[in-house]
């Protein structure tokens, strides 16, 4: 069924999908040409490279999410709060599942939206491994949710340490020593230091036991040595027990079981190992798939079994000419976003398409306050041009600033900067709640 006014469905509000959604809103829906409507499981949208400083609480993400209703209100698309739970491409339709309250009563239930183009961009989730007892006992940072969920329990670690007479230690495990594990265990240190500026000056940093676990040779495989090296010798200088060739045979209640049978003692275990489409996709049966459960893709970012839907963001298995796979990285997400918005518009003009081109212009690593480092113009010097300081951390803000340009426009990211400083002067430096 081919709709009168086209119907663009994007399933999946991260960085590239709510960016997508944005650029195609002003362009198609604006002017009617199109109707764009983006679904999504959350009502707010939180920068994923930010989850661990929600985790922290260095990040309120009650105050600096961005709420998709209201935002879709003023960039001309729809907005559909549910979860993408089948898809029919014979009847071009998605199934989004019951929306129930707190109580699991059925607000409404299961429902069909019909699309003429569907983009998925449903992003990733962590990769357990199938490893024992990680999913009943540690802490994930896929969304903003699991990232409060662990917030809370760090304060409630903190006040236990705080005001307990015997307890003189907190111990905290991290498995995966990419980018998330990394500046998570840096973020760590720098709120334990903010304590005592709010009347818990009883856990201080002394207290604070941090085991970043990576089964690899060294941690941040993906970036140079020279990058790993310089974040290692952070993390060593602040406290962080840095274990590399560490494999993970099991998580219990005590903590980390390694493959030699040590245990290795935490009070919140978080894994952050490797990441995955969610598994859903892989039982829908209905697309070619790589062995982390994301969706092959021609050159134009259309699925390799159905020209009507495009896969952009972490869930995109995009295969390049050297054979491996673009990884899930912010800046790949951006990237399609803005060829699948130049297809989708090439497509109903009925004008040829163009292939999505991944160009790498680095990788950076933010340590909180205490350092940043990195590499810049991948493509160009082959992730030779090392950068740290001031300048890596400007360039890794800068990011975050051209996210926001991208769903918000120039004038109101400006705005939103300066209202970042003034928040500054009156809200306390972490989340306390």
């Amino acid at each position: 069924m081919t709709l009168i006014c086209p119907r663009i469905v994007i399933v999946g509000g991260g960085a590239g999908g709510l960016e997508l959604a944005t650029q195609l809103g002003r362009k198609l829906g604006k002017k009617k040409l199109a109707q764009i409507i983006l679904v999504d499981k959350n009502r707010t949208h939180i920068w994923k490279p930010l989850l661990h400083e929600v985790a922290t609480g260095s990040l309120d993400s009650d105050l600096d999410g961005v709420v998709y209703s209201a935002h879709a209100a003023k960039h001309g698309y729809q907005f559909q709060l549910g979860t993408f739970c089948g898809l029919s491409p014979e009847q071009k339709s998605i199934s989004v599942a019951p929306i129930t309250d707190d109580s699991g009563k059925v607000l409404l239930p299961e429902r069909q939206i019909q699309f003429d183009k569907l983009v998925i961009a449903i992003g990733s989730v962590s990769n357990d491994f199938n490893t024992p007892g990680v999913k009943e006992n540690c802490f994930f940072l896929d969304s903003h949710q699991q990232a409060n969920r662990f917030h809370n329990a760090l304060l409630d670690s903190f006040t236990r340490v705080h005001q307990s007479d015997s307890i003189n230690e907190l111990n905290i495990a991290i498995v995966g020593g990419g980018a998330t594990g990394v500046e998570l265990s840096a973020e760590l240190y720098h709120v334990t230091d903010l304590l005592k500026v709010y009347g818990l000056s009883k856990m201080t940093a002394e207290k604070l036991n941090i085991h970043l676990i990576e089964a690899g040779p060294r941690i941040l495989p993906a970036l140079s040595e020279r990058i790993a090296g310089s974040a290692r010798h952070e993390l060593s200088q602040l406290g962080v027990s840095v274990k590399e060739n560490t494999r993970i045979s099991e998580a219990t209640s005590a903590g980390f079981v390694t493959a030699e049978g040590l245990l290795i003692e935490a009070n919140l275990m978080l894994w952050a190992a490797g990441v995955k489409a969610p598994d859903f996709i892989k039982d829908m049966a209905l697309f070619e798939l790589n062995r982390a459960n994301q969706i092959k893709v021609k050159a134009t970012l259309k699925s390799t079994v159905n020209d009507d839907i495009y896969v952009i963001g972490d869930c995109c298995a995009f295969e390049q000419a050297d054979g491996s796979f673009v990884p899930p990285r912010a800046q790949s997400a951006h990237q399609m976003a803005q060829c699948a918005e130049k297809n989708i518009i090439k497509d109903m003009n009925a004008e040829p398409l163009i292939e999505y081109v991944y160009v790498d212009h680095g990788s950076l690593v933010n340590l909180s306050r205490y350092s940043t480092v990195g590499s810049l113009m991948g493509n160009l010097t082959k992730s030779s041009m090392f950068v740290e300081g001031k300048i890596a951390r400007f360039v890794y803000i800068s990011l975050y600033r051209m996210h926001q340009k991208a769903i918000h426009g120039t004038f109101k990211t400006i705005a939103l900067w300066l209202a970042e400083k003034l928040m500054r002067v009156v809200r306390p430096r972490m989340k306390l709640h």
